[in-house]
């Protein structure tokens, strides 16, 4: 039986970048899946503000302060974040080094915040269901911080070792920098929810 040859695929590369890479597809899914997981505590947070007919419910308006650096913090570290994307696609692995240690700590300075920021909320997470949904949305945007920051924290170590200088790797940091801008815009339209909606 003879068999025909139809293309040799031998010279192309075992790793791509972007939307050749299946781990950026991977990513993008994911991201798709948690920002669903996002609409849906919104949209249970909105549900039971049509209901109320006072909204908070038996707190006081969260103050906005913790929430609002965060958000400036988050938007400053899209510059790093861009530029680490940056050299990660020139194979720049001296500037990829400092730039993920930029990130590292660009993205550990918003989780310190936040530690102000629940009890910011002026509500327990078990005082009822305004408490409850409060706590859920913000526990759920921590918790994509706190994912993001480990996978940086990561990919760091693994860029300072002898495997770092490897084109996957680079990929790798590129995609880390597309699920930072997830993390980055969801923050803004929950950032409005939390604090412009018991303000209204």
């Amino acid at each position: 039986m003879r068999h025909r040859v139809v293309a040799d695929l031998s010279a192309l590369p075992l790793h791509g970048s972007g939307s050749s890479s299946q781990t950026w597809w991977g990513t993008l899914a994911f991201m798709l899946i948690e920002g669903m997981g996002f609409a849906l505590a919104i949209g249970v947070y909105l549900y039971l503000y049509s209901l109320a007919p006072h909204w908070p419910i038996g707190a006081p308006p969260p103050d906005p302060v913790p929430g609002g650096v965060i958000a400036l913090l988050l938007l400053a570290s899209t510059v790093p974040n861009l530029l680490v994307a940056r050299w990660a696609k020139r194979q720049d692995l001296r500037r990829v080094r400092i730039g993920l240690v930029i990130m590292s700590v660009a993205g550990v300075l918003p989780l310190i915040v936040r530690i102000w920021e629940f009890p910011a909320l002026n509500v327990s997470w078990d005082s009822n269901a305004y408490g409850s949904v409060v706590w859920l949305v913000l526990g759920l945007h921590t918790l994509h911080m706190l994912t993001d920051v480990m996978d940086t924290l990561v990919l760091m170590a693994v860029m300072f070792s002898r495997h770092g200088d490897n084109r996957r790797r680079y990929g790798d940091v590129e995609d880390n920098s597309l699920y930072w801008y997830f993390v980055v815009l969801t923050w803004l339209p929950i950032y409005a929810l939390l604090y412009g909606v018991p303000r209204l």
